[in-house]
């Protein structure tokens, strides 16, 4: 059985449950909000006004949460586990930083067409493109 979680960027996050759901909940949007199964496992999603999952939380006490920048993309990541990550943008929606809690990071530079020219990350790496 699976349980479906899409976000507006389309992006499925599939959880895998083998016990039969006996409740569901969902907002005025029709966003799934909860589920419990049948062992009492239950799952908790927020949503924001994008249709982005912003929470989800489950019985067993692990929780993330993300951010979206007002393009859909996402900007933060963080978890009950401690990992987080963060990114950032440019005006044409290309990924120009990535940062993590494990101190990894990389950056990425593009031409006026939107065309990456430069890669480098935190272990040193540098790439320039050809285009």
């Amino acid at each position: 059985m699976y349980t479906n979680v899409y976000t507006r960027g389309g992006s499925c996050f599939k959880i895998i449950h083998m016990y039969k759901i006996i409740k569901k909940k969902f907002d005025d949007n029709g966003n799934c909000i909860y589920t419990e199964y049948s062992d009492g496992y239950w799952y908790k999603y927020e949503y924001d006004n994008n249709g982005d999952v912003i929470y989800a939380e489950w019985s067993d006490g692990y929780w993330y949460k993300q951010e979206f920048d007002s393009n859909g993309n996402l900007i933060y990541f963080g978890d009950s586990k401690g990992y987080w990550y963060k990114q950032d943008y440019d005006s044409n929606d290309n990924r120009i930083y990535y940062e993590d809690s494990n101190g990894y990071w990389y950056k990425y530079d593009y031409d006026s067409n939107g065309n990456r020219i430069y890669y480098e990350d935190s272990k040193g790496y540098q790439i320039h493109y050809i285009i």
